[in-house]
Formats: structure tokens, sequence, C-alpha cells
């Protein structure tokens, strides 16, 4: 019988806004991140990265440009404390607010817009830190990079496209 690869698709949303400020919520679990999520079976990136935006922040945005691809392999347990969690592959997307406005959700307590100089202030997680960094920094190419996140924070292989 053949056992097809499992593997989580999310994507992540970061939204800026007409002045230039990024929207940030806070999460029970990683802190101060971006939007984003799981993409549901049958759900096109693009389609899953807006649906997680509103869901997460009350704001409606567009995609503009995909800005990151990268995959987290390494082997590690779910917050829950025993769920081991599949390699996961993420899109980063730069978004542009379209309307809204901020409200916090089940998964998300706080939602605010930073300015793009303070946005890293708020940042703690390394791995997110990382690739917030790569989105203050875009340049126009892709960046795909694999890392793991457990026991800490590693970059293995990084390059742009």
């Amino acid at each position: 019988m053949m056992h097809f690869p499992t593997h989580i698709v999310a994507a992540a949303g970061y939204v800026f806004d007409q002045k230039g400020n990024l929207l940030m919520i806070k999460t029970p679990n990683r802190g101060w991140d971006c939007t984003g999520g799981q993409i549901e079976e049958g759900e096109d990136l693009e389609t899953g990265v807006l649906r997680e935006i509103l869901e997460e922040s009350g704001i409606k945005a567009r995609v503009k440009t995909l800005c990151a691809v990268y995959s987290n392999v390494g082997k590690h347990i779910f917050y829950d404390g025993t769920t081991p969690v599949p390699t996961k592959v993420m899109f980063d997307f730069i978004c542009e607010c379209e309307s809204g406005e901020c409200r916090p959700s089940e998964e998300s307590s706080e939602v605010i817009w930073v300015p793009k100089t303070h946005v890293l202030d708020y940042v703690t997680k390394p791995v997110l830190r990382y690739r917030f960094q790569n989105i203050l920094n875009f340049d126009g190419r892709v960046t795909y990079a694999s890392y793991v996140t457990h026991p800490e924070f590693q970059v293995l292989t990084e390059r742009y496209i």
C-alpha cells in the first residue's frame, strides 16, 4: 500500500497599510506574529492566506507578491506536548490592506498596525524574527530556505530566486 508524505502547507500574510505600517497579531503560542495558517483541502494559497488574514484580524487584504518559501524540516512536538508535527512548507506573501478594522479573534488576542521601523521590537521568537527580517528587506527576489526550530532555530539552506 502506498503512503503519501505528510506535510502541512501554510501561508502567511504580511499586510501593509497605505502608510507602510505592518499588521501584527498577538498569538497565544508564538507571541507577536503576522497573520496566517494552514491551507485547507481544496483551497489555493492566495485564497487561504486572505481567509486567514480576515479571520485573525478583521482586515480584508489583497496579495501583492510572494516573497518567501520555507521548509521547516525539523521534527518536534506540538504545543499540546504529545502530537508530532510533520514537515511544514510555508509561503510568505506581502499583502496590501483593502478595508476593515482591526479586531481580535480566537487566534489573536490583539491586532495592531506597527511602523516598519518598530516591527522587530515586538517579535521575540528567532524563526519569526528571521522571517520578518526577510519581509522588511524584500528586494523582489523570493527567499527559499530550509530550517529547524527545535531544539534551537537554525537555517540549513538559504537562496534567493
